[in-house]
């Protein structure tokens, strides 16, 4: 059953601002240097507001590659947008890599074993694997070390099964001094490559928060996720670059009267320290809002309400003693307006990005262009 816009906002919803969306992404463009390329990062659901129609949208931008993590989320984004060019950066089955090659998918190769298997479901597939290789240079979490690259490399090619076409790290933003080492151990491995007279097309190691931070280091492209949905680089000199593309809103639905010293909900520790006026909103721990505990704000009707009690899992609580005029069936913001995404996730002690991409799946997503409705993601579909 399709959502209308009217069942979509009852109760818990997102709502997603395309214009706001294509503004970061153009903003982005205009950081590439040297005939870049930018790599949209579409993975956790396009961080929680919709690989679908997020994909759709950026096509209409004229955007052809993507990353994702998996490779489900790499055939969802396929079907959303036919000639979409998608690279896979982590690990596939083997039935998923054989899939993926006749799908003409780009997959991620970073163990020599992985090497392996992607050569045997290439022969299965009877095409060869389209392949980025993976450079463990410091985050040490997956890719081929710097002195084996090479060597896994050149059996891929000389097996007549891999197309090589891109070769990348992930920097670990830990100092500039690490960072740096990192960048030059990828192009130590591309060197390398070169030496045994093997070249790759494509090479990079940046994601939004190395895009404007080293822009002499963006090489063939910059992987992009974070900036596109309003997650900018703390510290950015420039935060308007990238806004907020999302705002998750819940009604309240009951207003009741607590007498001073009763706990709410589940909670036993926090007692109400005055009568008070609570607001139950139609929102809980599986829509995404954090599981805390008299922590965290949401907006009403302009102005602050906390958190009162400890987040149910469809349901929570706020004090509006202080907003008289809130009524039953008031919209209310969770994250958006003013509570921005670095103020969210602080209170909640959340990751920036995990703030956006938890919004839970039976959130309907409304998306906005230019500030009218363009369409309604059913919840759970």
């Amino acid at each position: 059953m399709q959502l209308s816009y009217e069942e979509a906002i009852s109760r818990c919803w997102a709502e997603v601002d395309l214009s706001q969306l294509v503004q970061n992404y153009h903003n982005a463009l205009s950081h590439l240097r040297g005939g870049a390329q930018l790599i949209c990062v579409l993975k956790a659901d396009a961080y929680g507001l919709g690989a679908k129609a997020v994909a759709r949208r950026l096509g209409q931008e004229g955007q052809r590659l993507f990353a994702v993590a998996s490779y489900n989320e790499a055939v969802q984004l396929r079907r959303a947008l036919p000639g979409a060019e998608v690279l896979i950066l982590g690990l596939c089955g083997q039935a998923q890599l054989v899939q993926a090659i006749r799908s003409g998918l780009l997959l991620t190769v970073f163990t020599a074993a992985y090497a392996q298997n992607v050569i045997a479901a290439a022969k299965e597939a009877g095409r060869p694997a389209r392949v980025h290789v993976k450079i463990e240079t410091g985050l040490n979490r997956i890719g081929l070390l710097p002195q084996d690259a090479p060597a896994v490399v050149q059996a891929m090619q000389e097996s007549g099964w891999v197309t090589l076409e891109g070769l990348f790290t992930h920097l670990a933003l830990r100092d500039t001094a690490s960072d740096r080492a990192q960048l030059d151990r990828l192009t130590g491995v591309r060197d390398a490559l070169a030496a045994r007279g093997i070249r790759i097309p494509m090479v990079h190691a940046l994601d939004s928060i190395g895009m404007v931070r080293y822009p002499g280091d963006q090489m063939d492209a910059v992987r992009t996720g974070a900036w596109l949905y309003g997650v900018y680089p703390r510290g950015y000199a420039h935060p308007e670059e990238s806004r907020l593309a999302m705002t998750v809103k819940t009604r309240i639905a009951q207003l009741h009267r607590v007498k001073a010293g009763e706990c709410l909900g589940y909670d036993e520790t926090h007692p109400v320290m005055r009568d008070s006026v609570v607001a139950t909103l139609s929102a809980g721990y599986i829509d995404g809002y954090p599981r805390q505990n008299s922590r965290g704000e949401v907006e009403i009707r302009g102005r602050r309400a906390p958190v009162v009690g400890l987040v149910c899992m469809d349901q929570m609580m706020v004090d509006v003693t202080d907003i008289p005029e809130a009524q039953e069936g008031d919209e209310v913001i969770l994250l958006g307006g003013s509570i921005g995404v670095d103020e969210y996730a602080e209170w909640a002690g959340l990751n920036r990005n995990e703030s956006l991409a938890r919004t839970g799946r039976r959130v309907p997503r409304v998306y906005l262009e230019n500030g009218q409705v363009v369409g309604v993601t059913e919840a759970m579909e």
